[in-house]
């Protein structure tokens, strides 16, 4: 039998599955969302533009775990950040997030804001919490000794904590995907077309359809809200630059000291961070570009001003980096979380830097709206495990200090990135991880590798040729894996 003559029809692609729901957007609340979906009889898929998750807003967060203490009463943000608080809390003690319970100090510099101390604390309780206490300009000093001069007094919010985004947002991701979650990187959604009973997502690398939508999508989320007909809201990239001093600077800040809150957000903060460093920041300045994630040098001049006034001696210490991110600042005062049952998509949007906190609580109320609007939810009975996060903050146990995985393994006895103590064990744990990382950003992220007072002058070359060593050479990003034993 002779072969057919002349050119051949291409091959048509084979059809893709119909994912009950596709969330858009891999930062913190998305994963969460993905996360908590996954839990039900569904099949769940995951979009995110970027070549990793936690990438995008979520990577530059102030890492404050809130008790909303300071939210308007009444509004669907201090609900969710109030619950988020206890949901994350009780999560990261689980997985292995780490978390210092620092407390919190909102100090007060002229008349006016000494007067809003009361009505922040009144605030507080309503908010259901009970615990702030109003302190006079001596207990201020007592508190934080090297405080700059002129405090009139302070709020105290004990329970305030300072946490690792990076790990947050990929803590989430990870048990997402444990659970079965369908992971698409580098999945940027263009358009939108709807056929029946179902929606098309038209992405870069491949259409994805599915019956329900949830747009979790950050900074691009009123984009993504116009692809479904609605024309409700803008978002403003809000850049927050923020300087990070060298952890010899440590001793200076036992807690997060907190500005009394404006209209344009919580202002200007000094916080220890929980890879043993002082952060200060962060700027805000409203964009159009909404890639804008450089410094610059009127928001090192800004930050550094106001260094000088919250903390003299701070500035006396080294700045080893700075950095910017951008905040999905809209005109709406509350969270914009809505569910539409006819077009089967859900909007998460107006996620300000309380996201990171309120994630899970976010991902419960997307749940109940969802179920509300129609989509069937059954509980698994096959739930598996939540992974267990490698430590990176400094007041925990690091590989690099416990001698008994040493001995079990050597390579966790060798440092590479002698500034952080980061080991060439948790390099290769990191690059055989379920969701490893697509460069070196994304090693960083996951282990402090070239995240100290150097910036990997000393360690990167070794760094990168251990991720070149250890990473997979055609890592698929979607399906379910399992944790390496």
């Amino acid at each position: 039998m002779s072969a057919a003559s002349g050119p051949q029809p291409a091959p048509a692609a084979p059809a893709q599955p119909v994912a009950d729901v596709a969330v858009i957007g891999a930062g913190v609340v998305g994963s969460a969302i993905a996360r908590e979906l996954a839990g039900y009889e569904l099949s769940v898929t995951l979009l995110e533009a970027r070549a990793d998750v936690g990438d995008g807003t979520s990577k530059a967060n102030t890492a404050i775990l809130h008790t909303g203490f300071d939210a308007k009463p009444g509004t669907l943000e201090s609900r969710l950040v109030r619950a988020g608080y206890h949901l994350l809390s009780d999560y990261a003690s689980r997985v292995g997030i780490p978390v210092e319970r620092t407390g919190a100090l909102l100090v007060a510099w002229d008349p006016d804001e000494l007067a809003e101390l009361p009505v922040l604390k009144a605030i507080a309780a309503a908010n259901g919490y009970d615990r702030c206490e109003v302190a006079d300009a001596d207990e201020v000093y007592r508190q934080i000794t090297d405080l700059g001069e002129g405090a009139l007094g302070g709020l105290t919010v004990p329970d305030e904590s300072i946490t690792c985004t990076w790990t947050t947002s990929l803590a989430l991701a990870t048990d997402a995907r444990l659970r079965g979650t369908d992971l698409r990187l580098a999945h940027r959604v263009r358009s939108v077309s709807h056929d029946g009973g179902a929606a098309t997502l038209h992405c870069d690398a491949g259409d994805v359809p599915a019956r329900w939508v949830v747009n979790a999508a950050g900074l691009g989320c009123d984009l993504i809200d116009q692809m479904f007909g609605y024309d409700r809201f803008h978002v403003t990239p809000r850049r927050g630059e923020l300087l990070v001093f060298d952890k010899l600077a440590r001793p200076l800040v036992s807690k997060i000291v907190l500005p009394v809150p404006t209209a344009r957000g919580k202002g200007v903060l000094i916080s220890p961070t929980i890879y043993g460093n002082i952060m200060l920041g962060p700027t805000a300045e409203d964009l159009e570009d909404r890639t804008a994630t450089g410094t610059s040098e009127s928001g090192y001049e800004f930050l550094l001003g106001k260094g000088r006034r919250l903390m003299p001696r701070l500035l006396e210490e080294e700045v080893t980096a700075s950095y910017a991110g951008l905040r999905a600042a809209v005109n709406a005062g509350d969270y914009l979380i809505e569910a539409d049952g006819e077009k089967r998509y859900v909007l998460v949007g107006g996620i300000r830097s309380t996201g990171l906190t309120s994630a899970m609580a976010i991902a419960e109320h997307v749940r109940d709206l969802l179920s509300d609007a129609g989509l069937k939810l059954t509980p698994r009975s096959d739930v598996p495990s939540p992974p267990r996060m490698p430590n990176i903050g400094e007041a925990f146990p690091r590989p690099y200090a416990d001698e008994a995985r040493i001995a079990s393994d050597p390579a966790y006895g060798r440092i590479v990135c002698f500034c952080e103590r980061v080991t060439a064990g948790e390099i290769r744990d990191a690059c055989g991880s379920p969701i490893p990382p697509a460069d070196l950003g994304g090693l960083r992220r996951r282990t402090r590798a070239m995240n100290g007072r150097c910036q990997g002058f000393f360690c990167a070359a070794e760094a990168g040729a251990l991720f070149e060593q250890y990473r997979p050479a055609a890592r698929a990003t979607s399906g379910p894996q399992e944790v390496p034993g």
